[in-house]
C-alpha cells in the first residue's frame, strides 16, 4: 500500500531576484556584500552545516502539514545544487541562454522528499554541492559577466546567478533553524 504524499506547501510564486538588490530581511544574506572569490567556499560551508540540521532527531517531522521538514528542505537544496551547476555550464558553454523552467513543487511531490531518509539525503546535497562550487571556483575572471535568462524573463549574469544561488540555500537553512529541534 503506498503512502499517501503529505499537505503541499503553498508554492513559492515570489520573485526572489530582488536579494541581488537589497538585503533579505529575513535570513540577512546581503549578495552585494559576498566576495565572488569565496562563493565555492560559501556553498560548501552551507551544505556542511546541513550535517547538524538532518542530525537533529525529528529531521523527517514538518513542523507544520503545510511546511517541508529539515530533511525535505535538504532535498531542495540538494536539487537546487544540481539546477544551478547546469545553468552555470550552460552560460559558460552558449552565448545568452535560457534556463528551462523547474517547478520545485512537481518535484518535491515526484521525488517523494517526505519519504526521503537524512542519511541518504546529507551525501547527495554534499556531493551536489561540491559540483556547483567546483564550477564556481573554475569560472575564468572574464566570464563571471556572461548573460542567461531564466524561463520567467529574469536576466543575469554568471555573477548574480551564483549570488541568486547562494541566497536561495541559505535561506533554506535559516527556514529550518528552530524545526526538528
Amino acid at each position: 500500500m503506498t503512502t499517501p504524499a503529505p499537505e503541499a506547501p503553498e508554492p513559492d510564486t515570489k520573485d526572489w531576484t530582488w536579494v541581488l538588490e537589497r538585503p533579505c530581511p529575513e535570513c540577512g544574506y546581503d549578495a552585494a556584500s559576498v566576495d565572488r572569490e569565496r562563493l565555492g567556499t560559501l556553498v560548501r560551508e552551507d551544505a556542511a552545516a546541513w550535517a547538524e540540521v538532518l542530525a537533529r532527531p525529528r529531521a523527517t517531522e514538518r513542523p507544520h502539514p503545510g511546511t517541508w521538514s529539515p530533511t525535505e528542505y535538504a532535498c531542495h537544496v540538494r536539487d537546487v545544487h544540481s539546477v544551478f551547476a547546469e545553468r552555470v555550464a550552460l552560460v559558460l558553454a552558449e552565448d545568452g541562454p535560457t534556463f528551462a523552467n523547474w517547478d520545485q513543487d512537481a518535484t518535491a511531490v515526484e521525488d517523494r522528499y517526505d519519504r526521503q531518509r537524512p542519511e541518504v539525503v546529507l551525501p547527495q546535497l554534499t556531493e551536489a554541492a561540491e559540483q556547483v562550487a567546483a564550477a564556481y571556483d573554475a569560472v575564468p575572471d572574464d566570464a563571471w559577466q556572461r548573460p542567461g535568462l531564466r524561463s520567467n524573463g529574469s536576466a543575469f549574469t554568471l555573477d548574480t546567478l551564483a549570488r541568486y544561488h547562494l541566497h536561495d540555500v541559505v535561506h533554506h537553512r535559516w527556514d529550518v533553524r528552530l524545526a526538528g529541534r
